[in-house]
């Protein structure tokens, strides 16, 4: 597998994970992954409890820059008495880990927070920035309730145009995430899988225009074969779409927020980006693009 960086992860200053910055970093480590970016929840105004999805900057990066050090070979001490050298002298597994890591958030879009975002993203020193809709009318589709009132093709129309207008008033942000994140929360969805392409193409392609327009990447994050699609989010004929248009910068990410599920469907996921063209993925230094080929095997 060529796919040596994961940027989309999440640790325990996400709400929703318990997993530590330094057991993903090991993990990450253990896989032989050459960089990773923790990407954790900034969704300002989260309902129906605002800050329960608010990573702390501050917080987040004072353990990136305390593990920075110990693992990540661009930070490493050259004196072998420094605390880092210490450290890794008293813990040997510490040694054996030497993966890049980078300082991100995932930023939740709704249409009021785009100066608060552009702010945040003036303040703090980030790798990486991701924008995700999340919501859809002000709800969280997670929750089935949301799905009654009206239809799927109804609701998931809603979602895209958000998107769509939430892309273009935000100006400081990497890469679209998971664009067809919807799809994993149908209820009794079981096997079948919504084609979102199939039902509103129109909206879809003014996103993927906009992204290319703007210089901006897409994120495929591999999350959605975790989640019982079988293939990525976003779709193999979303992508398909992408690389029509002109598409073709790209960001790869699991969206882990246990160690398990780092990189997890990222050998099938290299698989598909080959099938669709694409020869190469960007990851983010100081949010500076910097490409990596895909290797044939």
């Amino acid at each position: 597998m060529s796919i040596l960086h994961d940027f989309h992860m999440h640790s325990s200053f996400s709400t929703d994970s318990e997993a530590t910055m330094e057991q993903m970093v090991l993990r990450a480590g253990a896989l032989g992954l050459k960089g990773i970016c923790f990407t954790e929840h900034m969704d300002a105004d989260f309902p129906p409890e605002p800050g329960s999805f608010e990573a702390d900057p501050a917080e987040v990066l004072k353990e990136i820059s305390r593990l920075r050090p110990l693992y990540d070979p661009r930070f490493a001490s050259p004196d072998p008495s420094s605390a880092a050298s210490c450290a890794c002298s008293r813990n040997p597994g510490r040694g054996r880990v030497s993966v890049e890591i980078g300082f991100g958030l995932e930023l939740g879009m709704q249409s009021h927070l785009p100066a608060r975002y552009e702010k945040l993203a003036q303040e703090w020193p980030f790798d990486f920035l991701t924008a995700s809709q999340h919501l859809v009318g002000k709800a969280d589709p997670y929750y089935p309730e949301v799905w009654k009132e009206r239809s799927e093709k109804e609701i998931i129309s809603c979602y895209y145009e958000e998107m769509y207008d939430n892309i273009r008033k935000m100006k400081d942000w990497d890469t679209l995430s998971h664009l067809d994140y919807i799809i994993r929360y149908i209820p009794g969805r079981q096997d079948s899988v919504y084609d979102s392409l199939a039902f509103h193409r129109e909206i879809i392609a003014a996103i993927l225009e906009y992204v290319i327009r703007q210089g901006k990447c897409l994120e495929v994050n591999s999350a959605g074969i975790r989640h019982g699609l079988g293939q990525p989010n976003p779709s193999s004929s979303i992508l398909m779409l992408y690389r029509d248009l002109g598409g073709e910068q790209i960001t790869i990410g699991s969206d882990a927020h246990t160690p398990e599920d780092i990189a997890l469907g990222f050998s099938g996921t290299e698989k598909l980006l080959l099938e669709c063209g694409f020869r190469a993925y960007t990851v983010f230094q100081g949010r500076i693009p910097v490409e990596v080929p895909i290797l044939r095997e």
